[in-house]
């Protein structure tokens, strides 16, 4: 069987992979699964150039197909803040218990439209042959006033999506597969593999 090798670390995020991809020819493996260890810089200025960086590398090294997703929060009235550097934002060792309280505290006293948020997620695929994709995709929200839910991970429990009447966090996992920023990516991707 073919393989695809994820370039994460992030066991939430091969958790929701494994799941929408499950359904492909393919076995699909972390970096960790699949023995590739690689100290990748991600210095692009977008999305879909630290996704490209993150794939290409991994496909450099293992000469198979290298899929990478770079994905992060977007908060309008932060100035689209933390964006790219979500993982990053407040020091890479920060909780996101600290991260999400930090968030829900810059947006003490603004209500409704003005806590518009959306997450982002840009999936790259490298090919062996040198071919390159990129699908991105987002899902619109707000910013929750508490953080609530305990599924999911990262900023999960205060993105609130408004036709749910509740945080991502607080979706099960076959919702939150339906409507997520990664979900719709990875989906659009499948049409490639």
């Amino acid at each position: 069987m073919k393989r695809i090798i994820f370039a994460t670390g992030n066991a939430g995020k091969m958790k929701e992979i494994k799941e929408i991809l499950a359904d492909l020819p393919y076995e699909v493996l972390s970096m960790k699964e699949a023995s590739v260890t690689a100290d990748i810089v991600e210095d692009g200025t977008t999305f879909e150039e630290n996704a490209l960086i993150k794939a290409r590398t991994v496909a450099k090294l293992t000469g198979e197909i290298a899929m990478a997703d770079d994905s992060g929060l977007e908060v309008d009235y932060m100035d689209k803040a933390p964006g790219i550097l979500s993982a990053r934002f407040m020091g890479e060792d920060t909780s996101y218990d600290i991260k999400n309280r930090y968030i829900i505290d810059q947006l003490e006293g603004v209500e409704g439209e003005a806590r518009s948020a959306r997450f982002v997620c840009a999936i790259a695929c490298v090919w062996p042959d040198g071919r390159e994709k990129v699908c991105r995709a987002t899902i619109e929200g707000r910013i929750a006033k508490e953080i609530c839910g305990e599924n999911g991970f990262g900023y999960d429990p205060i993105f609130y999506v408004p036709e749910y009447g509740k945080t991502t966090a607080e979706l099960s996992m076959q919702e939150k597969n339906e409507i997520s920023h990664r979900a719709k990516a990875l989906r659009e991707m499948k049409k490639e593999l």
